[in-house]
């Protein structure tokens, strides 16, 4: 369940880092505020950017702590900037690069349990892992992706994959 969940949440947070430092550093190259970006949004009816890192970070440490049989340490979606969205991440990596492989040994059948608006949803760790934290996950992330570029930020396809 480690090998599944950690280095994956790791690597991919790493490469949103990197794709959001590339944001901050075109923006300012082609002469417009970076924070712009933060509000940018795909739809109106879509979370902004500044949304999307927040939801994905929750997906990676609340799914390591699940497994681990742990309550999520909660962080306060406060951030407003590049830097505070990258000291956010960097925290989180931490976070999911904390837990040992010994700490989620047998998690694949532990029940756990998510709450969501109007809703409880009861999985075992494997069916979590597969079915509910890295789908939200991946797709929080690659909506921060496709915003960026989007905006006009030059990223490709290995800036998603390769950090």
């Amino acid at each position: 369940m480690h090998a599944i969940s950690a280095p994956v949440f790791a690597q991919m947070l790493k490469n949103l880092s990197a794709m959001l430092g590339k944001a901050e550093q075109q923006a300012k190259a082609k002469g417009y505020d970076p924070s712009v970006l933060l509000n940018a949004r795909l739809a109106p009816d879509m979370f902004p950017l500044t949304r999307q890192v927040q939801i994905a970070t929750d997906h990676a440490k609340g799914c390591m702590a699940r497994l681990a049989g742990h309550t999520p340490e909660a962080i306060e979606d406060r951030e407003a900037s590049f830097a505070d969205l990258q000291a956010r991440i960097a925290k989180v990596i931490g976070i999911v690069e904390s837990y040992a492989e010994a700490q989620l040994e047998g998690s694949e059948t532990r029940e756990i349990s998510v709450k969501i608006p109007n809703q409880e949803l009861k999985f075992t760790g494997l069916d979590y892992v597969r079915g509910w934290a890295m789908p939200n996950f991946y797709f929080h992330v690659t909506m921060a992706y496709a915003i960026l570029r989007h905006n006009g930020i030059e990223l490709g396809k290995r800036d998603f994959l390769v950090s």
